[in-house]
């Protein structure tokens, strides 16, 4: 599992490199890319921050927005055993398949 960081109200995903021997954060939710590299948290911290204030600067000046907007609609695929198995799931809570998936997901998030 990677790590999440929380850099200036933005989440980022954080991953060893070990090719380069650094950490590379990359935004989530944004509509382009920022990612940022270091060799330590703090550092991370620092380049998470001028990577961020740079792709907001530059959204600025194209007029572009910065946060991805999310529909709340998405498809998943499972194999039919798993689709089957989910709607028995689904039936013996007395909810949706809709509200199961939700209820896992908001689970497994925290």
């Amino acid at each position: 599992m990677n790590n999440m960081m929380e850099i200036s109200g933005h989440r980022a995903v954080i991953q060893f490199d070990p090719e380069i021997g650094l950490f590379r954060g990359e935004f989530v939710g944004l509509n382009g890319g920022a990612d940022f590299y270091a060799d330590s948290v703090e550092g991370l911290q620092q380049e998470g921050e001028t990577s961020l204030r740079v792709f907001l600067e530059m959204c600025a000046e194209k007029g572009v927005e910065p946060v991805k907007h999310y529909s709340g609609k998405f498809q998943v695929r499972l194999p039919p055993e798993a689709h089957a198995r989910a709607v028995e799931m689904a039936a013996a809570r007395g909810v949706s398949l809709n509200r199961l998936v939700q209820d896992v997901l908001e689970q497994a998030a925290g």
